[in-house]
């Protein structure tokens, strides 16, 4: 096969590697890797397949991240050829996986493969930070490797992620931050009694009711530059017996902040309480954090990036914040700098997922002008 990019991802596209089974695709990775002068680490935890895989020890340090775990294919026979057999058909690449994100893994390799032997002396260093665990849970995947670089003192100039962030043509958005994630359930209290003497009791749905509609009404805050403004969202409301003729004793309401860097999860904490205690609510609440925001503004990544997509592809790309969370909330926690590239996302996580084969010696090579751009001789 005449591009190197494509062999490479219909090679781990073959391997069913649903989460949190890497099903061997990073020993794949990891003998191509090899021969480059990498040194391979793996940071195995609870069945995930983690691996460290670095060249070099000087700074800066460029770091490529991903992920070999796919999602479950669904109903087979809804395929048109088998999820875990890609295939070719008119220009397009078929299989669980094309687009997210096997394709961009096997483009990671393809310009490393492509930088090192045209400057086999470069500046600085180069890492792949790999896990068969984002799909999932992600508690033993990209979390565990930063967990041990932490204890070890460790941290990167530059990361990026191949999740798929193109919208219509490759290169046309890519993601310089997420916001974050924080979720509560709240459980407000009242007094049971039958429904027919309301007098007897108190219905905790009803004392509610005022408080969830200005909660719904309140500007957490504006935004920036980057993110779209904090936004607040009922889940789920679950009270009551079943039956009709009985006021609940309580109520459970589920709901979520999706929230940008300019809120804290304690300013919005506050905020909610704030609104809660107002309308004299009995009540409990229980938070989980999700995924605190990040960001990557202008500076030499983004600008290498900008300038790549517009020497290969001849377009000006977006930088976006949309979307849910990825494992950059995990990076960033180390890394500076750290963007999200990848292919079109039109099919991710659909039947009969796919990329545009032309995409991929494209994407291979935006990868590499990235790495002349911050590493150059």
């Amino acid at each position: 096969m005449s591009d190197p990019t494509l062999a490479l991802a219909m090679q781990i596209i073959a391997r069913p590697s649903v989460t949190p089974d890497d099903s061997g695709c990073m020993e794949i990775i990891t003998e191509r890797l090899k021969p480059l002068g990498f040194s391979i680490e793996f940071i195995n935890r609870n069945g995930v397949t983690n691996l460290w895989a670095r060249r070099g020890t000087a700074k800066p340090l460029f770091v490529f991240a991903g992920h070999t775990d796919v999602v479950p294919t669904g109903p087979l026979e809804k395929w048109t050829s088998p999820p875990f057999a890609p295939e070719i058909r008119d220009g397009v690449l078929y299989g669980r996986g094309t687009a997210d994100m096997k394709s961009s893994l096997a483009a990671s390799v393809t310009a490393v493969e492509a930088f090192i032997a045209a400057k086999p002396n470069h500046p600085g260093s180069l890492a792949f930070l790999l896990t068969s665990d984002e799909e999932g849970d992600a508690n033993d995947g990209t979390i565990a490797v930063v967990e041990a670089l932490k204890a070890r003192g460790e941290t990167l100039d530059f990361c990026i992620i191949g999740e798929p962030t193109s919208v219509n043509t490759l290169g046309d958005m890519i993601k310089n931050g997420r916001r974050g994630s924080l979720s509560g359930t709240l459980t407000v209290l009242g007094i049971q009694c039958h429904i027919a003497y309301p007098e007897k009791g108190r219905n905790p749905i009803h004392e509610v009711a005022p408080a969830l509609a200005e909660l719904a009404a309140t500007q957490w805050d504006k935004g920036n530059e980057y993110f779209p403004p904090t936004t607040w969202q009922v889940s789920n409301i679950n009270g009551g017996t079943g039956a009709t003729n009985v006021v609940p004793g309580s109520v459970e309401i589920k709901f979520n902040f999706r929230f940008s860097t300019a809120s804290t999860p304690e300013s919005l904490q506050q905020r909610l309480i704030g609104i809660l205690d107002q309308h004299g609510l009995d009540y409990e609440i229980k938070w989980t954090l999700g995924a605190s925001p990040f960001l990557t503004g202008r500076g030499p990544l983004a600008d290498a990036a900008s300038t790549a997509i517009s020497q290969i592809c001849g377009i000006t790309t977006e930088l976006s914040t949309t979307g849910g969370t990825s494992d950059g909330r995990f990076i960033a926690q180390i890394c500076a700098q750290l963007l999200e590239i990848g292919p079109v996302n039109a099919t991710s996580h659909k039947i009969d997922e796919c990329v545009d084969i032309a995409a991929l010696p494209k994407l291979s090579a935006i990868y590499q002008r990235i790495l002349e751009q911050l590493l150059p001789a």
